[in-house]
Formats: structure tokens, C-alpha cells, sequence
């Protein structure tokens, strides 16, 4: 199949699409129980430790955000990794990310069933919840198939859906109580756990690289999305964390803090209004899942890493329908089969691997000095890939050793795909650096 008769998807995606995909990311099922875990362990200082971890994770985004000026390719830190250390590294990178999302994505839909059947019993039954999470997977990639513009107006709806009852109930619950009283400095053991839960909460700020291939003037507009959302997320959290703090509701369920404060403030009605905001939340992160990671397989593609049949766009939807389908075909798999898991568990240092190899490739390309981006790069760099690494390092440290050789083992597995495949690979689009 050759360059021509791929084709290639619109850019389609402008700043407030990116914004969209990056806000989603972050924020799925994750927002609905982190006030209570955050306030046990730091009380009236975690909407303090938010921003400051915020400050800290904008020196990482910005190693993502520089490198986002230097391609205009799909395929994010794969890309990056091959442009910087070749094929094998970026095939190894792009094989983390995807599998890892794999297990991800057919877990997230477990819970957004789960969340659909504490409203609607009818979902829950013994043959209704694997039928349901299997049709929410097919829908969901069949609004990913056909048409980018389609699918971020889905998201436009969905995080509509979402934000407004999180907004009002964290609105109200400051308005009727006011902000939180003094803040105390947690314990020195508890600042760790605390660390962590908000690391998991900004995870995906930026994911919106992936689809540069799909954007409108990607050197400019991914770089400003990434900041943006970034911004935006934290205001968010600060906002809920300081509702939460200052409504604090005694023996509340803390698995679903958000939905105690609801029922709180506007009983029955506040509890239904939290859970359906979950339902949209969730779904709408799936969507962004959806909609990006696929464009890795895409990006592999057209690079020959993988099938040229990855490549393919559908010529009435413009979109990379094999790749996006295959990603579907792959997660309602692993949904019903059960075994994602497993697989999660083996993947919990894959997203610190990918982060090590942006941050070396951004390191090498400011050392070759390569493009005017590069170049111009000043001495500031310095104290920002400085903390990117220091914090990159804190949250590999946290990973469980068993986790770390699982992850191990699936560099293995995917060391003896490449080999296998490496006889049927071909010269492809060449990684395009335009810093």
C-alpha cells in the first residue's frame, strides 16, 4: 500500500478540540473519589498541595509541550523516541503506550457499567453487563470512526454533561459554607500517598500530542493545549477540593465522596446528579481514548513499524478506521475475557518509561542543537528538565517491584515482536522534525 493510496486524515482539530481531548483524559472516574482520599491525608492543605504539584508537573508538560514544536506527525512520545533513538526504541514506546491503554480502556468500562447500573439495575444482570460493555466499546468506536469532528463534538456534549453538575454542587457547597478553615501541614509519611493520588489526577493532561498529525498547526496549538488544560484542570480541582474540605460530611462513603456531598446539599436528587456526571465523565474519557491512541498504531503504520493496513484511512469518514477499529476489536476483548486485569497491574511503569524517553530525546535534540527550537532553547531549560527528571525519578521509585519486572517482561514480549516482524517491515514515512 503506498504513501498515496493511504491517505491522510484532515486536520481537523484546532485549540479548543486539543483543550477538549486533554481535559478528558485527565479527568474521567478518577475526580468522583479523590476529594475524600486527598483530605485524609493532607485535610485543608490539599487544595495547596494540588497547585504545587501543579507547578511542579508544568516543568514535565513542558518537556512535552517543547517537543510538540518539533513535529507535526501523529504518534506523540513514539514518535519522539524514534525520531531520536530509531525503530526498535519507538516500536518499544509505542507498544507500551498502546498496550497499556488496552487494559485501561476495557477496565474504565467496567466501571462506567457499573456506575450506569447503580442508577439502572436493569445493566447489571448476569448476561445485560457484559452485553452492555460490549456495546459501549462498539459505540464508542464507531463515534471515533466516523469523523474527528464528530467525535469532539461528542466530547463537547459529554464534558457539557459533566462539568455542570460538579460546578454547581462544588459552587453551592462554597457558597453555603464558606471556604475551609485553617490549613495544617499533613504528616511528613502521609505527603508520599499524597504525591501519588494527585500524580494519577493529572495523568493525560497532554495526551492531546498524539493526534498532531490530525491538528490544526500542531507546533503552536498542542504546545498552548497543553498549558491550558493544564491550568484549567488544576482550577478544577482546587475548586472541588476546597468544596469538599469545607462541607465535610461525617461517616460519608469515601469511595464516592462527590455523590455524599450531593445527597448533603440536595439530597436524592444531588446523589443522582453526581452519579449521572460520572457516567458522562467516564464515557467522555473513553471517547478521548478513543479518538488518540489509536494514532499510534496509525503513526506506526505509515512509519512501517507495523502493517500497512494500520495506515489505511477511510476515505468517506477521513479517518484511520483500521487502526481505531482494531484498538476497539482488541479493549471489548480484553473487557470480556476479564483478563485486563492482570495486564493493568503489568503496566503500571510503562508510563514512566515513555516519560524517561521524551525527556532523553528532548535532552538530545537541545545537545545536536537540532532545528531553530531546539537552538534557542535557553538556560531556564535547565531547571525545567531538572525537575521533570527529579519528579520523574520520585514516581518510578513509587512503582512495586513487581510491577516493574512484569513491565520488564512485556519489554521482552514486545523485543520478540519486532524481531518477528522485522522481516516484513518496510521504509516508510520518514519521522518529520520541522523544530
Amino acid at each position: 500500500m503506498s504513501q498515496s493510496q493511504m491517505g491522510t486524515p484532515p486536520r481537523a482539530i484546532g485549540l479548543g478540540g486539543a483543550m477538549l481531548i486533554n481535559i478528558n483524559a485527565a479527568i474521567g472516574a478518577g475526580i468522583f473519589a479523590l476529594p475524600a482520599l486527598l483530605y485524609a491525608g493532607a485535610g485543608n492543605f490539599a487544595p495547596l498541595a494540588i497547585i504545587g504539584f501543579a507547578l511542579a508537573y508544568a516543568c514535565l508538560a513542558g518537556v512535552f509541550a517543547k517537543l510538540t514544536t518539533m513535529f507535526d506527525q501523529s504518534g506523540g512520545p513514539q514518535l519522539y523516541a524514534e525520531h531520536v533513538f530509531g525503530r526498535f526504541v519507538g516500536f518499544q514506546v509505542g507498544w507500551f503506550v498502546v498496550t497499556a491503554n488496552f487494559a485501561g480502556r476495557a477496565a474504565n468500562f467496567h466501571v462506567l457499567v457499573s456506575y450506569l447500573a447503580a442508577l439502572f439495575p436493569v445493566f447489571g444482570g448476569e448476561i445485560a453487563r457484559p452485553v452492555t460493555v460490549v456495546s459501549l466499546i462498539a459505540l464508542t468506536t464507531l463515534a471515533s470512526v466516523i469523523g474527528t469532528r464528530r467525535a469532539i463534538g461528542a466530547m463537547w456534549v459529554g464534558t457539557l454533561l459533566k462539568l455542570t453538575p460538579i460546578l454547581l454542587l462544588a459552587g453551592y457547597g462554597l457558597a453555603s459554607n464558606g471556604l475551609p478553615g485553617a490549613v495544617s501541614l499533613p504528616e511528613f509519611s502521609q505527603l508520599e500517598s499524597v504525591i501519588l493520588l494527585i500524580a494519577y489526577a493529572f495523568s493525560g493532561v497532554g495526551v492531546a500530542m498524539i493526534s498532531a498529525g490530525e491538528t490544526k498547526a500542531p507546533t503552536t496549538t498542542i504546545y498552548r493545549s497543553i498549558f491550558l488544560s493544564l491550568a484549567f484542570v488544576t482550577a478544577l480541582y482546587v475548586l472541588i477540593q476546597l468544596a469538599y474540605s469545607a462541607t465535610v460530611i461525617e461517616q460519608a462513603n469515601p469511595d464516592v465522596p462527590l455523590a455524599a456531598m450531593g445527597e448533603a446539599l440536595f439530597g436524592q436528587a444531588g446523589v443522582t446528579m453526581i452519579s449521572l456526571a460520572a457516567i458522562f465523565s467516564i464515557a467522555t474519557n473513553q471517547l478521548a481514548g478513543f479518538v488518540v491512541i489509536p494514532r499510534i498504531l496509525f503513526g506506526m503504520g505509515r512509519r512501517g513499524l507495523l502493517p500497512p493496513i494500520f495506515a489505511y484511512v477511510s476515505q468517506r469518514f477521513e479517518t484511520p478506521s483500521v487502526a481505531i477499529i482494531f484498538f476497539g476489536c482488541v479493549v471489548a476483548l480484553l473487557a470480556a475475557s476479564g483478563t485486563f486485569a492482570g495486564l493493568a497491574t503489568m503496566l503500571v511503569a510503562s508510563e514512566q518509561i515513555f516519560i524517561a524517553a521524551s525527556i532523553l530525546a528532548l535532552i538530545i535534540l537541545w545537545r545536536r542543537g537540532e532545528g531553530r527550537v531546539a537552538q534557542a532553547m535557553g538556560p531556564r531549560w535547565f531547571a525545567i528538565i531538572a525537575v521533570a527528571i527529579v519528579l520523574t525519578i520520585w514516581l518510578t521509585l513509587q512503582v512495586p517491584i513487581n510491577a516493574a519486572l512484569s513491565t520488564a517482561l512485556l519489554a521482552g514480549v514486545g523485543t520478540l515482536l519486532y524481531v518477528l516482524a522485522k522481516a516484513g517491515t518496510r521504509e516508510g514515512e520518514a519521522t518529520r522534525f520541522v523544530g
